[in-house]
């Protein structure tokens, strides 16, 4: 069974807004099942949308559309599938007391442009929206079972769930399993040659995706039934654990780094403090957006300037003097500090060189050096990292907690 998925709005084809939609619903396709052979994006034209509607719908079995369903007059979505199925828009009471009850509760009168948000093509099947004023709706279109939801990315996704995935699941013929493995450390193109082999090996498809800085590898096993699919992927699975390695692969399904490191530490009834330089403050950030994350979670020093490295952490002085704030010396010299000032099991601490200047020949741009601190010991490393200001800074983060996870 294929599927497509299409977004609308000029906003995405001119660059404005990143397609997030189409990413979500082509991995939530493919983990149901389907083969996805398209997502496509068109701009709020009428003849542009009809003929992607029209070639979509006689291509695929399942299409899934977002976008064009608001209230003003470049939402064209409805009109268009009115327009190719050769019916007139009907307008739908229940909807439109919706949008009323909704407006209301937030002290605003509907007015005639958000009422034209319960007009739908006839005969379609109305999906409700809990998150918003945009009902979605479904039809059949050409060849396929086709969804129209907004473009809203949360009420896009819970729409999807509750109103869309049951539907086209049953579609499916055979089922799948997919495991999701979360790896830090290595390289896109090192993870993929250190699994060559395990796709024929295990009957499986494997596939990647970069999201900086981890790589997440997706074991995809199609079979007859669940348990010989799960059976197959988690088989699969297990090898590239084994082939990767504990240090590199760090989570299994919907996990982050922050979590898992804030599990480990509450499992150890364990607390933790951070010194940090180069990163701004952006582990604590992670951290925190962990929830339960005080649980564990002390706080920390962003201890940007030399001072502040010696004031509030405990620095010593001579060794700013000797070694410089980007070393491993003052490295260490923070995450044992800021573990004795906040009473912690674990500190943190990390300095370097963001960019996009401020390098030297000795010190270029991207070094960066990093610790852990422990009541038995004090583990250190340091690398050159790649990339934007933003990206050296979210690298030396990720390092820092994939450090902390593994002592």
């Amino acid at each position: 069974m294929t599927a497509a998925v299409l977004c609308t709005g000029t906003e995405l084809t001119r660059g404005e807004l990143v397609s997030t939609n189409g990413a979500f619903l082509a991995e939530a396709l493919t983990t149901l099942g389907f083969e996805v052979g398209a997502v496509d994006t068109v701009d709020d034209d009428i003849g542009r949308i009809e003929s992607a509607l029209r070639r979509l719908g006689a291509e695929h079995e399942v299409l899934v559309c977002t976008g064009g369903l608001g209230p003003t007059t470049d939402d064209l979505t409805s009109a268009c599938v009115a327009r190719v199925l050769g019916v007139g828009l009907v307008r739908d009471p229940e909807s439109l007391e919706h949008i009323r009850v909704r407006l209301a509760r937030f002290g605003r009168e509907m007015a005639a442009s958000n009422a034209k948000q319960a007009d739908f093509p006839e005969g379609a099947a109305v999906l409700p929206n809990p998150n918003g004023t945009a009902p979605g709706f479904s039809v059949t279109l050409g060849r396929a079972a086709a969804f129209f939801l907004p473009g809203v990315p949360l009420e896009m996704q819970a729409m999807f769930e509750a109103s869309v995935a049951p539907k086209i699941r049953p579609l499916v013929v055979g089922v799948t399993h997919q495991t999701l493995l979360h790896t830090f450390g290595l390289p896109e193109s090192s993870v993929n040659d250190k699994l060559a082999g395990i796709e024929a090996a295990h009957g499986v498809i494997i596939g990647y995706r970069a999201r900086l800085p981890e790589i997440e590898v997706k074991v995809l096993a199609r079979a007859a039934n669940a348990e010989e699919a799960r059976s197959r992927s988690e088989r699969a699975a297990a090898e590239v654990r084994s082939r990767l390695g504990p240090d590199v692969v760090y989570g299994e399904g919907q996990t982050s780094l922050a979590e898992v490191v804030c599990r480990l530490l509450e499992a150890k009834q364990a607390t933790l403090a951070t010194a940090e330089s180069c990163t701004g403050g952006l582990v604590a950030e992670i951290v925190t957006n962990v929830p339960g994350a005080s649980r564990s979670f002390l706080g920390g020093v962003v201890a940007y300037a030399n001072a502040v490295k010696t004031k509030l952490v405990g620095v010593d002085p001579a060794l700013l003097e000797r070694h410089g704030a980007v070393s491993e010396e003052v490295a260490r010299a923070m995450a044992e500090g800021v573990r004795r000032r906040f009473g912690a099991s674990y500190g943190l601490g990390v300095t370097g060189i963001a960019g996009p200047d401020g390098g030297t020949p000795d010190k270029p741009v991207g070094l960066v050096h990093w610790a852990v601190a422990s009541d038995s010991e004090t583990s250190s490393k340091h690398a050159v990292f790649s990339g934007s200001r933003e990206q050296i800074r979210k690298r030396s983060a990720w390092a820092v907690l994939a450090l902390l996870r593994r002592s």
